[in-house]
């Protein structure tokens, strides 16, 4: 495909995109980086994980970005006494003629909206591996596929507030991005309160795309071209995050000195290939055919964030890991 035929594909399919948001828009105020980031994990496949005090309207984004696509939704609440069961299903016996049955639960579906995800305990959480990586499910004996598109869009309050349960590592990794909920500003607060405390009709979410056009956007994403210099720029972020290879003391090639004594453990390879794809999903919603070191930039705390653990000497010098990051990428030459 040439470049005038692409750059046609991105402007007819970057518009749906566009409807998306605009419908969202209509209820919901501010927060467009949150919706970016929602969108950017729709057309390119991967998990997003929100992360906010409880009140920023996470819950109310990634319900009303799901009701604006014509294709199966459902919630799971997350609770500290729920079952693996209660999520991916399991096997009912029928004593009339000694038969098991398979009853499927509510992860069987198109988008799934896990709410305050780490409210669950461990053995919930870790059902929720195969489901998000390998997009199926066992249950007995039987392996059921999900249907395309699959999406698992989570929301989770910050860790340190009382009845929540960290992540395990091999779970969070799953997730392409995970984003930073902050506070609206006081413009949009205000609007806020005279949308929802005027009085005035909440208005109802239609239909806008179809899955067969989300999937049709995901092959044009993954056609945006991207410049070898960019995807060694890609591969630069992320090798700087790791402080040291399986050799004690021996650094990672590409890794930077300065932060070797604050990062226990880096991002993986999976982190590479999703920052690629994030970058190529944050050109296309740009409207451009091609991917820019900015777009790596901007989506690598998305990408990282959740996928770095800090060393006891950086905690104790009061670093965080978005300010890590921050220097991270000021440190790493860009093409």
């Amino acid at each position: 495909m040439n470049a005038p035929q692409l750059d046609e594909q991105i402007a007819k399919y970057s518009r749906i995109c566009n409807r998306l948001s605009d419908e969202v828009a209509r209820l919901l105020v501010g927060q467009e980086r949150m919706v970016s980031r929602l969108l950017i994990g729709l057309i390119t496949g991967g998990h997003v994980l929100l992360e906010g005090v409880p009140g920023l309207a996470k819950t109310l984004t990634v319900s009303s970005l799901a009701k604006s696509i014509r294709t199966d939704f459902s919630r799971i609440q997350f609770t500290p006494d729920m079952l693996p069961a209660d999520v991916i299903g399991t096997e009912i016996f029928n004593p009339k003629d000694a038969t098991y049955s398979v009853k499927r639960g509510p992860i069987f579906s198109n988008l799934v909206l896990a709410d305050e995800i780490n409210r669950a305990p461990a053995k919930v959480q870790a059902a929720l591996l195969e489901a998000m990586q390998e997009k199926q499910v066992t249950i007995g004996t039987e392996t059921f596929r999900f249907a395309e598109p699959f999406l698992v869009m989570a929301t989770q309050n910050p860790i340190e507030q009382e009845g929540t349960y960290p992540l395990p590592e091999a779970q969070v990794d799953r997730f392409m991005l995970k984003t930073s909920v902050a506070y609206p500003s006081r413009e949009d607060e205000r609007k806020i309160v005279d949308r929802i405390a005027g009085g005035k009709p909440v208005p109802e979410i239609t239909p806008v795309a179809t899955p067969e056009e989300i999937l049709e956007t995901r092959a044009v994403v993954e056609k945006v071209w991207c410049d070898d210099k960019v995807r060694d720029y890609a591969v630069d972020v992320v090798r700087a995050t790791r402080p040291s290879d399986s050799t004690p003391g021996q650094p990672t090639e590409g890794s930077t000195p300065a932060f070797e004594n604050m990062i226990e453990m880096g991002a993986s390879p999976r982190a590479s290939i999703f920052l690629l794809k994030a970058g190529k999903a944050h050109a296309f919603l740009d409207g451009r055919s091609y991917v820019t070191p900015h777009d790596i930039k901007s989506l690598a705390p998305d990408v990282l964030r959740h996928r770095i653990v800090l060393t006891y000497e950086a905690e104790a010098e009061g670093k965080t890991v978005d300010s890590l990051l921050q220097d991270l990428l000021d440190n790493v030459p860009v093409p």
